[in-house]
């Protein structure tokens, strides 16, 4: 014990160092455990469509949107739900959203919004679109 004591006293700062990286891990495991926003997969998406009534929204534009979605997703511009306009959505919001963006990045801070909008059950595709279609799942086109 006298060890650490000392090594702690002749290492200021790197023991300091090392305390701040392991509050911030614990922290950020508390963020997403306790999170209301869950990072899903495709296949984690298929069930709560299927299976809880869940609903897609795609923050994506709309000619991205067209040329290949989520068969039953709605699409929402990531500007209106940026700016927490989530009109037409309120009658899910006691139901699963999936946001789904291109990549999954832009999805996280809307659901963010969402969230704070009041919706309960908030979920981003990790991965995004790209993930839904490197599973070789089915896209819908057109309008």
């Amino acid at each position: 014990m006298e060890q650490y004591i000392e090594f702690i006293g002749n290492n200021a700062v790197l023991s300091i160092i090392w305390l701040a990286l392991v509050a911030m891990i614990v922290m950020s495991w508390f963020k997403s455990k306790f999170s209301a926003i869950r990072q899903i997969n495709p296949q984690q998406l298929t069930l709560l469509v299927n299976k809880e009534e869940g609903q897609v929204v795609d923050i994506r534009p709309a000619k991205e949107f067209n040329a290949g979605r989520i068969a039953g997703a709605v699409q929402l511009s990531a500007e209106k739900a940026k700016q927490s306009d989530f009109a037409g959505l309120e009658k899910f919001k006691s139901k699963p959203i999936i946001l789904v963006c291109t990549t999954g990045m832009t999805a996280n801070g809307i659901a963010n919004n969402a969230s704070k909008a009041g919706f309960e059950h908030v979920y981003v595709l990790s991965g995004g679109m790209g993930a839904w279609q490197n599973a070789n799942l089915p896209v819908a086109t057109g309008k």
